[in-house]
């Protein structure tokens, strides 16, 4: 396990720097921050010398080495908007994003297992075809016209909750109603299915016919083996609500890391940018890690062909046991003879 830990975490390093090139060169497309920091009254001598202070006058590749020496030193550089350290601004600002996306994922976990298990129970039933098409809609409408819906009717209309902040319980409910939609509805398919497939082997016949209770086959026997293609779907869709965080965290106010990624690209604030794609990375490169390692402690068909490669050899080994004489009276007869 320890070799394939490894092994993910050196295949991980390569697209992680690629991430982070990528958005050095693209946010220094975006024009000159002198533009914006600078007064219009400002002289050509300003602007050089904001220019050269901020080491923009570099060429690329210099700026690009200089930001790398610095990481590896775990300075991310300063603000060029508040001058403070881009590192503790994104650190400050990622547990508001986690937040929001564990309490969503914890939210569609349960409301998923428990409607995709009920759906399960009568393939092509009443319910089965109800919790399959509100499932399919929910997956399929977009975060964005979601939101700006739930604006509109619940915040503006009706006056029950805020449209932004943080402050109270209720600023949490439009953010998270609108995130949990698409996880909530691909989730209900994928245990709906996974339950399906599971309640029809023949251990679960067995298991009825020792007198188990409906209850017990789907918690202990059905629901145990539906986890694992649940839990790489849960992994895959927890990444995509930190990305989908960014336009709901822009549109509600959250003080997320997506919301101050926002707020960089367009001051052109690009160390803080820089510091948040590449947290955001990290935590995501981390996050699927986790996954696989969970999987294959819930599938053992998945886990690293290492420790099966090690078994085979223990198997392999030759008896170091003596093979048993031949008896006494065997031996005489053939003397005999």
């Amino acid at each position: 396990m320890l070799t394939y830990l490894r092994k993910r975490i050196i295949s991980s390093a390569l697209p992680l720097v690629v991430v982070v090139v990528g958005v050095f060169a693209l946010a220094r497309m975006t024009g000159n921050p002198a533009a914006l920091y600078l007064p219009l009254s400002a002289t050509p001598e300003m602007r050089a010398d904001f220019i050269t202070r901020n080491g923009l006058d570099q060429p690329l590749l210099v700026q690009m080495g200089n930001y790398f020496g610095g990481v590896l030193h775990l300075d991310f550089g300063t603000s060029l908007r508040t001058g403070e350290a881009a590192g503790a601004m994104a650190l400050r600002a990622f547990p508001a994003t986690l937040q929001l996306a564990g309490v969503t994922m914890a939210l569609a976990i349960v409301l998923a297992v428990l409607v995709g298990s009920w759906a399960a129970l009568k393939p092509n039933g009443v319910i089965d075809r109800i919790a399959s098409f509100f499932s399919m809609a929910a997956a399929s409408i977009p975060d964005f016209w979601l939101a700006i819906v739930g604006i509109l009717v619940f915040a503006i209309t009706l006056g029950w909750v805020p449209t932004s902040g943080v402050e109270t319980s209720a600023a949490w409910i439009l953010p998270i109603a609108t995130l949990l939609m698409r996880p909530f509805g691909a989730l209900v398919q994928v245990v709906r299915g996974a339950m399906v497939s599971a309640l029809s082997e023949p251990y679960i016949r067995l298991a009825r016919s020792k007198g188990a209770g409906q209850r017990r086959v789907i918690t202990h026997h059905a629901l145990r083996n539906a986890a694992a293609p649940a839990l790489t779907v849960a992994g895959d869709l927890t990444v995509g609500l930190v990305n989908g965080a960014v336009v709901v965290e822009t549109i509600f106010g959250w003080p997320g890391i997506g919301k101050l990624m926002i707020d960089s690209i367009l001051q052109r604030d690009f160390a803080v940018l820089q510091a948040c794609v590449l947290l955001t990375a990290i935590a995501i490169f981390t996050l699927n890690i986790v996954i696989d390692l969970l999987y294959a402690a819930l599938d053992p068909r998945v886990r690293p062909a290492a420790s099966g490669r090690r078994r085979a050899r223990r198997t392999d080994t030759p008896p170091t046991t003596p093979a048993p004489s031949v008896a006494p009276t065997a031996m005489a007869g053939a003397a005999r003879s």
